[in-house]
């Protein structure tokens, strides 16, 4: 087991590993252990009772949440000819070219934070699902990231203003960002509560038992604090 720094041990004191704690409890105490020289991201892990080899058990959809992230968020624009003029005029951060393209392919490059592309340039873009699939940058029509042009305005301003995409991992597991330490206890509870409602919303009609079997809710570097779920 890794030796955990003194931070974390300070912070793990705060919390009863016997206990269940209701989500106004818990996020006082994850705000009062995101003790790192950085400002922490408060997050949500659930564990689910879906089969993710099943495409009928898969969790994946967007939320705005009320307040946000607290983060800078740099969109790219997968876009050429006009729309990459309107992807510019429209707040874009980057704009790929072929050349872009060809660089996120062959080298992995992905310094962005989220990815938008209109559907003339999906035959290029599909061809780099595997470097961006798995860090969650692939543009999809599930996502609402893949739209025309006349969209665009709309959807750069809402992944500015805290839209995200969240879907589970290979083992069933979802990790979601909550919002910034930094954060009043009041705005990161909204935001909570938002993403609770929003996966229970997404639960599979093929599921026979328990959909939803552990929440828990910690800071970036700080202990897991389980929830009375």
């Amino acid at each position: 087991m890794p030796q955990r720094g003194k931070r974390y041990l300070n912070s793990a004191k705060l919390v009863d590993r016997n206990k269940f704690y209701t989500l106004e409890e818990a996020m006082p105490i994850a705000k009062q252990g995101a003790t790192a020289k950085f400002d922490d991201t408060i997050e949500l892990h659930f564990r689910l009772g879906i089969d993710p080899r099943q495409a009928d058990q898969q969790i994946r959809t967007t939320i705005m949440l009320p307040h946000g992230l607290g983060k800078a968020v740099r969109v790219l624009v997968f876009a050429e000819g006009e729309d990459a003029r309107v992807a510019r005029e429209t707040g874009a951060d980057i704009v790929a070219d072929d050349e872009l393209i060809g660089r996120i392919q062959n080298e992995g490059w992905a310094d962005f934070d989220a990815a938008v592309a209109v559907p003339g340039m999906m035959p290029k873009v599909g061809r780099l699902g595997r470097v961006l699939g798995p860090r969650g940058l692939m543009p999809t029509p599930k996502a609402g990231t893949v739209v025309q042009a006349s969209e665009l305005d709309r959807v750069i301003k809402e992944l500015k203003a805290g839209r995200i995409e969240f879907r589970n991992d290979r083992t069933g597991n979802l990790h979601i960002p909550v919002g910034k330490a930094s954060f009043d206890v009041e705005k990161l509870l909204d935001n909570a509560r938002m993403i609770i409602d929003t996966v229970n919303a997404q639960k599979p009609s093929s599921i026979k038992g328990l959909y939803i079997k552990r929440v828990a809710l910690t800071s970036t570097m700080g202990p897991g604090i389980r929830l009375n779920y």
